[in-house]
C-alpha cells in the first residue's frame, strides 16, 4: 500500500520506494537532520528532474523528506560524497518496498562497495602522498605554517584510507570516527594539535610518521594501480595510465605515485628505446 507521503506525481516518476531514519541521540546524522525528528528518503529510478526536499508533519512528528535516485546513491559510493545520506538509505528502516526492489538496491550497493573501495583506497593514498610531498617541500623552505597546513590535509586523506582499510564507510566529518578508533592519524592530529612543541618539532614528527605510512600502506593502497601494470606483458607508458578510465580521478597525483612506487622498488622502469629530439628516451614502467 503506498504511504501518505507518496503522492501520484511521485508515482508517475517511477518511485521504488522509501526508507525512514529516526534522529539519534549521539547527533552523528544531525548535518542532514536539520532538527527533524525523521527523515524519510523517497528512493526513485532516474529521472531528469528530482522534486524538492518538503518538510512537513504527522500528529507531533516532524519530518523532512528528499528525492534520491538510484544512480545518486552509486555514484556516492565512487565519490565519497554524501556519506551521512548514504549511511541513512543503507542502515534506514525501510518502510515502503512493495516490489521489494529497494532490498535489491541494498543488495548492490553493499556489493558495489566492495567493488570500489580499492580504487578509493588508492586515491586516499594519492592525495596523501601530494600532501605529505607538499608538506615537507614547505618544511624544507622555511614555510612552517604552509606546511603545517598541509600535514593536516593530509591527515585527512590518510584518515579516511585508514578507515576503508577497516571496512568502514567515511563520514564527511571524520575525526569523530577515527577518535572512536583511537587510530595512528588521530593520536598524530591530537599530537600535532596539542603538542607543547614548537612547530617546527611537530613538523618533523608528522613528516617522519608520514613517510612511514606511506612506506607501510604503499602496496596494499596501490593494488589497483598495479594490476594494471600486470594486465599485460608490455610494459606501460605515463601517457597510457593517464588515459585509464580507472584513474581518472588521480591524473594529477599519477606521476608522483609512480616515481614513489619505483623509488620503493615496487615498480620498475625500463626505457622505450625510441630517442626523440631533445627528449631522449621514454620511460615505461611494469611490476
Amino acid at each position: 500500500m503506498k504511504p501518505l507521503f507518496i503522492n501520484d506525481e511521485i508515482m508517475s516518476q517511477h518511485a521504488c520506494g522509501a526508507v525512514g531514519f529516526r534522529h539519534s541521540a549521539n547527533g552523528i546524522h544531525d548535518a542532514i537532520m536539520l532538527g527533524f525528528d525523521y527523515l524519510i528518503l523517497i528512493v526513485c529510478k532516474d529521472m531528469e528532474h528530482k522534486p524538492e526536499p518538503e518538510h512537513a508533519q504527522i500528529g507531533m512528528l516532524d519530518y523532512q523528506l528528499l528525492y534520491v535516485t538510484s544512480s545518486d546513491l552509486e555514484n556516492w559510493v565512487m565519490t565519497g560524497e554524501n556519506a551521512q545520506l548514504l549511511s541513512c538509505f543503507l542502515q534506514g528502516e525501510i518502510i515502503w518496498d512493495e516490489r521489494e526492489e529497494l532490498e535489491q538496491l541494498r543488495g548492490k550497493i553493499i556489493d558495489f562497495e566492495q567493488t570500489v573501495r580499492e580504487k578509493r583506497k588508492f586515491k586516499e593514498f594519492a592525495r596523501f602522498l601530494r600532501f605529505y610531498h607538499e608538506a615537507k617541500a614547505l618544511n624544507q623552505n622555511g614555510h612552517f605554517f604552509d606546511a603545517y597546513a598541509a600535514v593536516v590535509r593530509g591527515l585527512q586523506h590518510l584518515g579516511r584510507l585508514e578507515l576503508l582499510e577497516r571496512n568502514i564507510r567515511a563520514e564527511e566529518q571524520i575525526w569523530e570516527q577515527l577518535h572512536a578508533l583511537n587510530t595512528p592519524s588521530y593520536k598524530l592530529y591530537s599530537e600535532m594539535s596539542c603538542s607543547m612543541e614548537t612547530l617546527e618539532q611537530r613538523l618533523q614528527l608528522a613528516l617522519l610518521a608520514f613517510e612511514f605510512s606511506a612506506t607501510s600502506k604503499m602496496t596494499d593502497s596501490c593494488v589497483m594501480l598495479l594490476r594494471i601494470l600486470r594486465s599485460r606483458k608490455e610494459p606501460w607508458s605515463l601517457q597510457e595510465l593517464m588515459h585509464r578510465a580507472e584513474l581518472q580521478e588521480v591524473r594529477e597525483e599519477l606521476p608522483m605515485v609512480l616515481r614513489k612506487l619505483v623509488y620503493r622498488s615496487v615498480v620498475k622502469q625500463t626505457t622505450n628505446g625510441r630517442i626523440r629530439e631533445a627528449a631522449g628516451q621514454g620511460i615505461l614502467y611494469w611490476a
